[in-house]
């Protein structure tokens, strides 16, 4: 069998949410089913690394999609025309785009419908083309996979879609992130906290990541519990940075808190692992990846109680809600004074953990492919 993938966000050094899901299920997949041929269709000149196996053919296709206009040309007459070229059987888009131009059956992942729930974080161009073509696109769709229960639900409800067409297929967490000891916790708070402890914010800088709220929250705890705890935010700025920008230059106690920027995996997984805590107060998530990569850390996590959070952190942390800046200092500041209650997330994150793996999510999107081939 002859199978195309949308690889576009397999990109060296850039990987986030989706490229991580892309690169680990991909990466799985194509080792163990050598009996299939599989095209990876990237927008640019793609790295060596993401060839995983001798059955992988990577094919460049023009243009670069990064913009609707472009969006719309790559999906609707480049895939369209290379679909045919190599006479592919099966066609899976993990990034929530496809072709309404092919007859080939296609699998698509939705991870979120973010844009529909805040409009107002995106750019209009965007928006306005997610808003017109998802709904075309999911119900386009031979089958559809995405990240939690509570996706599947939403995207059934909102575009009238069966739930019995949607699997879930979970994300899972790199194999980096473990619990550490602690001379290596020390090392990582020295390097990046002036040696001290330190809550951990993980993820790209736009809006739905509810920074502005988390700062004012750790001003609050600040101000209230006299301490050297640090703040410690990982991620690039993405898009709609202004307002976070603002505060990183006005805010109370901004000496305290660290920008580090965006980081690879090694890096990362130290920051998290040496963490007192993650903070993800976040406004939306079909997921929610660094909730997981910090339980697998043995680090206790205080997240939002809304969307899919709830659900990928279990037992292992507390719930806020992500519009209260004082809600999130008031569980800052509880499990910065109890050892106990933090002792007991971080025994609840083990068994929550056991839920979510790699290989397990690339066996489930296998599944859902070879649904999406037996469905009419």
């Amino acid at each position: 069998m002859r199978i195309a993938v949308n690889t576009r966000l397999l990109l060296k050094g850039k990987l986030e949410g989706i490229g991580w899901f892309t690169y680990q299920t991909l990466e799985h997949m194509v080792r163990l089913h050598p009996e299939h041929d599989f095209y990876f269709f990237f927008d640019r000149p793609y790295d060596p690394q993401f060839v995983f196996a001798p059955n992988v053919t990577p094919v460049v296709v023009h243009p670069q999609a990064r913009h609707p206009v472009l969006f719309y040309l790559w999906f609707e007459w480049s895939i369209p025309f290379m679909l045919r070229k190599h006479k592919i059987d099966l066609f899976l888009s993990t990034d929530g785009y496809m072709s309404l131009s092919t007859k080939v059956p296609t699998c698509l992942v939705i991870h979120d419908l973010a844009f529909e729930h805040y409009p107002e974080h995106f750019v209009l161009s965007h928006r306005l083309y997610w808003r017109h073509y998802s709904p075309l696109f999911a119900r386009k769709a031979r089958r559809i996979a995405t990240v939690s229960t509570f996706s599947k639900n939403d995207i059934s409800k909102r575009y009238g879609i069966s739930p019995d067409t949607i699997d879930v297929v979970y994300n899972g967490a790199h194999n980096e992130y473990r619990p550490l000891n602690s001379t290596e916790r020390d090392a990582v708070k020295q390097q990046y906290a002036d040696g001290c402890e330190y809550f951990v914010f993980a993820g790209a800088l736009h809006p739905r990541k509810n920074i502005v709220n988390l700062l004012k929250a750790f001003a609050i705890f600040k101000k209230r519990q006299p301490t050297n705890m640090k703040l410690v935010i990982v991620g690039r700025f993405a898009w709609k940075y202004e307002e976070v920008e603002l505060m990183q230059a006005t805010m109370p106690y901004k000496e305290e808190v660290k920008w580090v920027g965006y980081m690879n995996v090694d890096e990362l997984s130290a920051v998290i692992g040496s963490a007192y805590a993650l903070v993800y107060a976040s406004l939306f998530e079909g997921f929610g990846i660094p909730i997981l990569e910090a339980l697998q850390c043995n680090v206790p996590a205080i997240v939002s109680n809304t969307s899919s959070m709830p659900e990928v952190a279990g037992e292992a942390a507390l719930l806020v809600d992500p519009t209260d800046p004082e809600d999130i200092a008031n569980k800052m500041h509880q499990l910065y004074k109890d050892e106990a209650l933090r002792a007991r997330l971080i025994a609840h994150a083990p068994e929550q953990v056991k839920k979510f793996n790699w290989q397990s999510s690339s066996d489930k999107l296998w599944d859902c492919m070879m649904k999406c081939l037996n469905t009419k």
